[in-house]
């Protein structure tokens, strides 16, 4: 039996309140079959010639390799950063998770 890929996307956020947002966004949108908000995290970055520290919560996203580019496009669009982080990477999933992935994002899923 093969293995499903999935896409997973990792972004942080500002605080609690736009995690919940943005994930519930994409998961209405039916972008995302899963929205997993994480513990909040201490993030150290370089920023405008300085380095800065924040609190940030991040939110890993699951979803078809089909469906990855347009919730990039979502998360970017509705990400309060300006230049908001965005990762993905494609994962092996077993096999019933991958397609449970793969039929809540697809557009006959609604």
């Amino acid at each position: 039996m093969t293995t499903p890929s999935i896409t997973l996307i990792l972004t942080t956020l500002p605080d609690a309140t736009a995690a919940e947002g943005l994930a519930l966004g994409a998961l209405s949108a039916r972008l995302a079959a899963c929205a997993t908000r994480l513990a909040p995290v201490e993030s150290s970055y370089h920023w405008e010639g300085r380095i800065e520290s924040a609190t940030e919560y991040p939110v890993l996203f699951k979803t078809s390799a089909a469906g990855a580019a347009a919730l990039q496009v979502f998360i970017a669009t509705h990400h309060p950063y300006q230049v908001p982080e965005i990762l993905s990477w494609d994962a092996a999933a077993a096999p019933a998770y991958g397609q449970w992935v793969h039929a809540e994002t697809s557009k006959n899923a609604c």
